[in-house]
């Protein structure tokens, strides 16, 4: 039962300590807060966290849908004391001004990134989920649902595509059964998906239709947005009958980075290469000569909107880490002061006269 859920040699090796004491192995199945369904060896079972790991520390070490643990058995039920270290976790700011990092989903080998072919598609979130995927360990695939609705498919996947950079892109139709083969075909026994999206975006409906039953709530999109309501309420993880497992999740509204740096860099490589060739290393692309990112706006080989993007993200990650290390935001204030001072010097130089102030 266990590796038809991706148990494997590793974990088996995580697990021995714990065999030892006598604890079962399972697979979060469904969460509920500190509720839990689980499968194990024997079948599934419900469970709950034990009262040491819920006080064991934050949000991120509290399990969710998709961690292996090593659990007790009480009665019917069965206890979680432990979760295996993690191959991977997709992890964002949770909700709200002092939200810390919450793990929407754990273990998981492809990241399905779902988003609607109607009024709602948005590269600038697309390129947020694709980092955050990146950052995870996870391979991302971004999944266009809704192709029956485009007004110009070609057009929005070559768009699509332009930010992708190397990620799959697939359009689907998926009541009709249209691109499924293609996302099946990245579904292997033993290895486990995600779907992450917006509320609305399809990601329910595609479930249903991989599994070839309807296992997940669906909803029509509201028609003054092109939006969705929230229509899945849990993280749940589902065996598909071809092999593979996929995790659904509710629709995100936001999704705020968290130590993401490594996924922005891998999204926006074409940024970060050009910066590498600005004549200054602490080039802000703001006009400073020699500027190879602001040449490359100029040639419109770079568009201010991607350039624009990569600079607000860029900026949330050092503003989440000026407020997580003090000391750091102090040391920014002085770089910023010593940017300035440089900068009114430059212009003294360049105009030739005396420093107005």
């Amino acid at each position: 039962m266990l590796t038809s859920y991706g148990w494997s040699e590793r974990l088996q090796h995580d697990f021995a300590p714990y065999a030892a004491d006598g604890l079962v192995a399972a697979r979060i199945l469904v969460q509920h807060r500190d509720r839990y369904r689980l499968v194990t060896d024997a079948g599934e079972v419900d469970g709950l966290a034990s009262g040491r790991l819920l006080k064991a520390g934050g949000e991120t070490l509290q399990p969710v849908a998709g961690d292996w643990v090593a659990a007790q058995a009480r009665g019917e039920r069965l206890l979680v004391q432990h979760v295996l270290p993690r191959a991977t976790a997709f992890v964002r700011k949770a909700a709200g001004p002092r939200g810390g990092a919450q793990v929407v989903a754990a273990n998981v080998d492809l990241a399905f990134l779902v988003a609607s072919l109607n009024g709602d598609l948005n590269l600038r979130r697309l390129e947020r989920y694709l980092a955050t995927a990146y950052e995870s360990g996870a391979q991302p695939v971004i999944v266009l649902t809704k192709a029956d609705l485009a007004t110009d498919l070609e057009a929005t996947l070559a768009q699509v595509k332009a930010i992708a950079f190397g990620a799959p892109v697939l359009a689907i139709c998926a009541p009709a059964g249209e691109g499924l083969e293609a996302v099946r075909a990245h579904l292997q026994p033993g290895l486990t998906a995600v779907l992450l999206g917006s509320s609305g975006a399809g990601k329910s409906t595609l479930l249903n239709a991989l599994a070839g039953e309807d296992r997940m709530a669906t909803a029509a999109i509201r028609e003054g947005d092109a939006r969705g309501r929230h229509t899945t309420t849990h993280r749940e993880l589902v065996l598909l009958p071809g092999g593979g497992v996929v995790l659904d999740t509710p629709g995100m509204r936001e999704l705020g980075l968290w130590e993401a740096e490594a996924g922005v860099s891998a999204v926006f490589d074409d940024v970060e290469a050009l910066a590498g060739q600005c004549r200054f290393s602490d080039c802000r692309h703001q006009g400073e000569p020699g500027c190879a990112v602001r040449a490359a706006v100029a040639a419109g080989d770079l568009t201010e909107e991607r350039l624009a993007a990569y600079e607000k993200l860029k900026a949330e990650l050092a503003y989440e880490r000026r407020r997580e290390d003090p000391r750091g935001a102090t040391e920014n204030k002085k770089l910023w002061i010593s940017r300035h001072k440089a900068a009114r010097a430059w212009m003294k130089t360049k105009r030739g006269g005396p420093d107005d102030g």
